[in-house]
């Protein structure tokens, strides 16, 4: 069965080439040009991913991110008409879990949507015997299965697409020093660029979800010149041991 990729743009030439182009590669995609036209489609026929243009007429879309990633789980791809960092981070924040700034290459954006739909597929679903339910550290409780945040007051956080990848990785590695490539590899799935802050930025969104100090992290803390490192001792429930 193919995937299913509904893209949200206002841009003719871009709908139709993505369509095209998708669809040529094995994927059932179908194009919209606005946020009351996405609400119609998704409620017509569930998709695999959402490609989300950040300019669009009537509701941006980091609104319609943020509403989606309310009432959903599905990955959103969000392309950003600037390739600053502000825009990226407001899109991730807004819970999408990647970004391609335009002009982009077809090519680069399949394999953005690829991947995205891999790692989804590969997040814990909390069906296997053999993937943990629950992390618990230093006071907090990660649900692997319904993909909640408690905080030590018992308040639910939300966490956005990226920012629980990035915060698994660092539970399933306690104590272990992860560099900038390996956190960028496992939550954008690619290698950091050099020039690219936005690992940096997601782990400083991290802590403040966390609600770690900024100047002395107590959590989530920076190894000069190697990475970052989640200093806590973490304690995995089972499925098999929920009551």
């Amino acid at each position: 069965m193919r995937d299913r990729v509904l893209i949200v743009d206002d841009d003719e030439d871009i709908q139709s080439l993505l369509e095209e182009y998708l669809r040529k590669n094995g994927f059932d995609a179908h194009a919209v040009a606005d946020g009351k036209a996405m609400w119609e489609a998704l409620a017509v026929k569930p998709v695999s991913l959402v490609v989300l243009d950040l300019m669009l007429p009537g509701e941006d879309g980091l609104s319609l991110c943020r509403q989606l990633r309310m009432r959903s789980q599905v990955p959103v791809l969000m392309l950003t008409a600037r390739g600053e960092a502000v825009d990226r981070i407001l899109g991730l924040e807004m819970g999408a879990d990647d970004y391609l700034a335009k002009p982009f290459d077809p090519r680069e954006l399949l394999a953005r949507i690829r991947s995205i739909l891999r790692r989804a597929k590969s997040l814990p679903t909390g069906t296997e015997v053999d993937v943990p339910e629950t992390f618990n550290f230093s006071g907090w409780r990660l649900d692997s299965h319904a993909r909640n945040l408690c905080a030590p007051d018992g308040v639910v956080v939300p966490l956005s697409g990226a920012e629980y990848r990035l915060l698994l990785i660092f539970l399933q590695n306690p104590n272990v020093v992860l560099s900038r490539d390996q956190l960028s590899n496992f939550t954008f799935g690619r290698d950091a660029d050099p020039l690219d802050r936005t690992i940096d930025m997601q782990v400083s969104r991290l802590r403040e979800r966390l609600r770690e100090q900024a100047r002395e992290p107590e959590i989530i803390k920076t190894v000069r010149g190697k990475g970052y490192v989640l200093a806590s001792r973490v304690e995995e429930k089972p499925v098999e041991e929920k009551q």
